[in-house]
């Protein structure tokens, strides 16, 4: 597992953090055949922003957790602006990614107007 190994800035996390493009979407239902785009918004973040500093902060703990209590003690309420939560369909699934909370998400459209 590379979040065992990897620091931050060497991680898919920042890999993918780094350059982001976000589309907001509006959504209709399940099923529904069309989608209006509202926003799209795109960021390039520096290792020095302080948004990042305090991601950094998330992925440093949950992988300290990780390394030191095991992979059953990670828990979607860890962390401020990301969170590991189960990967895939949850119910005894052992795979976890990091997903961006709401209030990131909302941070990062704030950032971007």
């Amino acid at each position: 597992m590379a979040t065992l190994t990897n620091s931050f800035f060497e991680s898919h996390c920042w890999a993918k953090l780094k350059t982001i493009i976000f589309c907001a979407v509006e959504w209709n239902g399940t099923n529904s055949e069309e989608a209006k785009l509202l926003k799209v918004t795109s960021l390039d973040f520096a290792e020095d922003d302080e948004l990042i500093k305090e991601i950094k902060v998330d992925y440093d703990f949950i992988r300290n957790k990780l390394v030191k209590q095991g992979f059953e003690a990670l828990t979607g309420k860890d962390g401020k602006w990301i969170q590991a939560r189960t990967k895939g369909p949850g119910h005894g699934s052992i795979s976890r990614a990091f997903y961006a909370r709401t209030a990131f998400v909302k941070k990062i459209f704030e950032i971007a107007e």
